[in-house]
């Protein structure tokens, strides 16, 4: 698949994270998936696979009463596999206000998700959210 596609991809993935929509969600993560998440919070670690990436997600929805929000700002396409989603995430939780800017290298394969690579413009305020 083309950039084009890839970002359209994206897209979908986007607003599906942000209205809980898990079967689009289901279909666009290839069943093998990784989700790499850094820093010390609770969540850091590698999700292996679609279910433990979806659960990771549902945690994230969860435990902020379903206030997470990753506002998407732009997607940058490489014209191979990989697309670059720039966001500002939003979320509160215990009396705490999340907000930060991240990034995420995705890398695709036949227009589903099979990494995700998630960096932080604060990786402080992400951990101290969490904390």
């Amino acid at each position: 698949m083309g950039s084009d596609e890839n970002v359209a991809v994206m897209r979908r993935a986007y607003e599906a994270f942000n209205t809980g929509d898990i079967d689009t969600l289901t279909e666009l993560f290839d069943e093998s998936a990784v989700w790499h998440l850094p820093g010390r919070s609770s969540f850091a670690k590698d999700y292996q696979g679609r279910e433990a990436t979806l659960a990771y997600f549902g945690q994230l929805a969860e435990q902020t009463g379903g206030t997470f929000r990753a506002e998407l700002k732009h997607l940058l396409a490489d014209g191979d596999d990989h697309v670059v989603g720039l966001q500002h995430s939003t979320a509160d939780r215990d009396g705490k206000h999340l907000d930060v800017r991240d990034s995420i290298v995705f890398e695709l394969k036949d227009g589903r998700i099979t990494d995700g690579r998630e960096h932080f413009h604060d990786l402080y305020a992400w951990d101290e959210f969490w904390s």
